[in-house]
């Protein structure tokens, strides 16, 4: 899926590091917050994407710090995309557990792609060129922002 013509762009690289994640998250909440959101939706967006960076710098790249997360904020005319790549094998969307089957109940990891799907109005799940994960999720501007039909 391709950036709408006349969209702003915000692309971040972020090394395979722990600390990564909190930069990450402290980066969306800026973005989300001059995107217009209200404070809970900037809370959901900025979760999303640490959820998402967890996984890419996981399970993604395996923690190999010599492999990075690529970040990009995308300011559409309704509706704020969030693109992360990972540089690792990638995966299938259809593997992963359920994390609300009994057996998984009790485990301690496992729920982030749930907490995206709950938090954003669109994710999807693919395979990069490069061969890692891209995870894309979107989240609507707020209707009372000023913001539709801007960008």
């Amino acid at each position: 899926m391709a950036a709408a013509e006349g969209s702003k762009t915000v692309e971040i690289t972020l090394e395979t590091a722990w600390q990564t994640i909190d930069l990450a998250q402290a980066i969306s909440e800026g973005v989300a917050e001059s995107a217009g959101f209200e404070e809970d939706d900037i809370h959901k967006i900025a979760m999303s994407v640490r959820e998402g960076i967890i996984n890419a710098i996981h399970y993604g790249n395996r923690m190999q710090r010599g492999k990075s997360v690529f970040l990009k904020f995308i300011f559409e005319p309704e509706r704020l995309v969030i693109r992360m790549i990972d540089q690792g094998r990638g995966f299938e969307a259809n593997h992963v557990e359920d994390p609300l089957a009994e057996e998984n109940l009790l485990k301690t990891s496992g729920r982030g792609l749930l907490i995206v799907q709950a938090f954003m109005d669109e994710m999807q799940i693919g395979q990069h060129s490069n061969g890692g994960a891209e995870l894309m999720m979107a989240k609507d501007y707020p209707k009372d922002s000023g913001r539709a039909g801007e960008a």
